[in-house]
């Protein structure tokens, strides 16, 4: 497996994958700001659905 085919700015596929960021960020901001206990599991959940979908899309980046 080679990590430099992750790179493919012409494949939407990679866009995805580079947004997949959102998730650590979301996930940051769980962890530094008090909220309440609803918008926390709203937000982690958002964050760990977006961290699977990522890796799922970059596992098939990396396949093709």
């Amino acid at each position: 497996m080679k990590l430099k085919r992750l790179y493919q700015p012409r494949n939407p596929l990679f866009w995805i994958v580079a947004l997949s960021l959102l998730s650590a960020a979301l996930g940051w901001l769980t962890h530094t700001h008090e909220m309440g206990v609803f918008f926390s599991l709203i937000i982690a959940a958002f964050a760990l659905g977006h961290g699977l979908l990522g890796a799922n899309l970059m596992w098939r980046l990396v396949k093709t």
